[in-house]
């Protein structure tokens, strides 16, 4: 398993396109009451760094970069959507946005192993949550909201699922997508409280430093991904030859037993 200090000294440097686009933005701090499009390019500088970050731990139409295409692509969404969230006219389609994100996050993280009992309480919580909320809404809003949420808590759940401290199985970057995922979902119910039920002190702070912290740990799950695929084909090819091996074994067996009953039937006969 990878050490924090080799991931740190491994990522680190390609990480500082990020950091310094967050240090501008949180500098310059253009109000959410104040849309323009020089906002908008300031709130998706550090995205866009992200999706640079993706692209040089390596691209291609590879099986093995299967799950980086899938974080690139969702990230491209989140940021379309950080665009129009800009401005507040245009939340629902903001929100299209980032649920096709999270579609592809979902299909990167995958539903192997599948924990339901870990994804149980999430949706309960999340239910709970929007019953709520949502009485007091629009009626699109008591469409499209529910949409997201189940999206979204489904994200949470594919990416924490993949850590798993029990078997031993988990890594520094699955441990930083599972951070990343309920980040997202603490950045996102902070944007529905503060917008739709009773607007929180700092809150465009509170949202914007969860929300960048959610896509860096989903954006570092690609670090070893291209390691982690060939890894487990390996070990793909590895059981099916022991498999291969087994059949062979019992086939002989098999074989062995017929010949000698034939062997005694023919004895018999004489």
């Amino acid at each position: 398993m990878t050490s924090p200090k080799q991931v740190l000294k491994s990522v680190g440097p390609k990480l500082v396109p990020f950091f310094k686009t967050l240090a501008i933005y949180f500098v310059v701090f253009i109000p959410e009451d104040n849309p323009s499009l020089f906002a908008m390019f300031l709130k998706c500088l550090p995205i866009l760094s992200l999706l640079l970050f993706v692209l040089m731990h390596g691209m291609s139409l590879g099986n093995e970069y299967t799950f980086s295409r899938r974080i690139l692509i969702g990230l491209i969404f989140s940021c379309i959507g950080d665009g129009l969230l800009v401005w507040r006219e245009l939340f629902l389609h903001g929100m299209v946005a980032f649920g096709i994100g999270h579609m592809f996050f979902i299909s990167a993280f995958g539903f192997k192993p599948l924990n339901i009992s870990l994804g149980i309480p999430m949706y309960i919580a999340s239910m709970l949550g929007l019953s709520i909320w949502l009485p007091q809404q629009a009626l699109i809003y008591k469409i499209t909201v529910p949409i997201y949420t189940a999206l979204l808590v489904t994200m949470a759940w594919r990416a924490t699922a993949r850590v798993r401290f029990f078997e031993e199985l988990w890594t520094w970057t699955k441990l930083c997508s599972c951070v990343g995922g309920l980040f997202f979902v603490i950045s996102d119910a902070i944007i529905g409280f503060h917008m739709f039920y009773s607007p929180i002190p700092y809150g465009q702070v509170l949202i914007m430093t969860t929300y960048y912290a959610a896509q860096l740990g989903i954006a570092l799950s690609v670090v070893d991904s291209k390691a982690s695929y060939i890894r487990e084909e390996e070990e793909s090819r590895k059981r099916q030859l022991l498999l291969d091996e087994s059949e062979q074994e019992q086939g002989s067996i098999i074989g062995e037993g017929t010949d000698l009953r034939l062997r005694r039937l023919g004895t018999v006969g004489r």
